[in-house]
């Protein structure tokens, strides 16, 4: 977990601002927390984004009254998830739980929110994604749009990152295991040969343009045996797991592999450590939760909760709210 305070961008080369960044990261662990979405805590809209909408859920903190004012922390799921995944069915129900309203919402390309074709990963939309999110959310009446957050988790904790950047309506960020699309489609994705990636990629376009099938490559083994047989990469193992069996799986979920703190093959570690040394700020730590791996992040309670024990004061700090 990197965590870095107010009045920096996490980059050195830039400005510095008013935000304030933390990324989460670990090693293994057991048990998964299990967790219901109560409806009448939920208002699910529609948001305008670019030529389509964007499925958006808004996660009531307890006793909510309309009336008031209230903190407000925007969760993203990781490459190829849903809302319905980690970042809405975990972190959501605890920030929202520390009093703050929570807004998770569905990639562009993805899940329920609009935009074709299907099941793009794409870092220009992801990011722009946040933009929208905020546009709507500070016109609402019960949020204080001078105490805006972000959070997210594997790619939606890297995109996090670089939205916060350049929107200053964020005042801080959180990433968990904060993943560089970017990299990791140059190097784990194309087995470390992007220039024969692109040259298959132009053949594809080609293909497709001339009215040929679309190729979609699912980028997981079909079974955590499978798994096992084909990789002892940790990475590929514990997403197999994650989005292969009933633990992770949702109606919206679409297939993907992210990483964590014990190194593997896509490099989350080393991307934190990049941040940390980049970082502006004269105040930031780096805390590494030990005997945790990137996916128990997502729903272990063994991972979690010492998470969770340092995501929620820096937000109530820095989002100004007490309990």
């Amino acid at each position: 977990m990197i965590l870095f305070p107010k009045y920096n961008y996490p980059l050195a080369a830039l400005k510095p601002h008013d935000h304030d960044w933390r990324f989460v990261q670990g090693r293994e662990s057991s048990k998964t927390l299990q967790t219901t979405i109560i409806p009448e805590t939920i208002k699910s809209v529609s948001i305008p984004n670019i030529a389509w909408k964007t499925a958006t859920d808004i996660h009531f903190p307890p006793s909510f009254d309309e009336k008031k004012k209230y903190p407000a922390v925007v969760s993203a799921h990781p490459i190829g998830s849903c809302k319905e995944q980690t970042s809405g069915n975990i972190y959501r129900k605890a920030i929202a739980e520390a009093g703050f309203v929570v807004i998770t919402f569905d990639a562009s390309f993805q899940g329920a929110s609009g935009g074709e074709p299907r099941f793009i990963e794409n870092p220009k939309f992801r990011v722009s994604d946040f933009r929208f999110v905020v546009d709507y959310i500070q016109t609402l009446p019960y949020v204080d749009a001078e105490r805006i957050g972000v959070l997210g988790i594997c790619g939606g904790g890297g995109y996090a990152i670089n939205a916060a950047i350049t929107d200053y309506r964020f005042k801080c960020c959180v990433g968990i295991t904060p993943v560089n699309f970017g990299r990791l489609s140059r190097e784990a994705f194309s087995e470390f040969d992007p220039v024969s990636s692109l040259e298959k990629m132009a053949k594809q376009r080609t293909i497709k343009s001339q009215g040929g099938q679309r190729l979609i490559i699912n980028l997981l083994p079909p079974s955590v045996d499978e798994a096992k047989k084909s990789t002892t990469d940790i990475d590929v193992i514990e997403a197999t797991e994650y989005y292969k069996t009933a633990r992770g799986q949702a109606p919206n979920g679409y297939t993907s592999a992210v990483v964590g703190d014990k190194p593997g093959g896509f490099g989350a570690y080393r991307n934190a450590q990049e941040i940390y040394r980049r970082a502006g700020s004269q105040k930031k730590r780096i805390v590494v939760l030990p005997g945790i791996s990137h996916y128990m992040l997502y729903d272990k309670p063994d991972a979690v909760k010492p998470a969770l024990d340092q995501v929620l004061p820096f937000l109530e700090e820095h989002l100004s709210i007490t309990r």
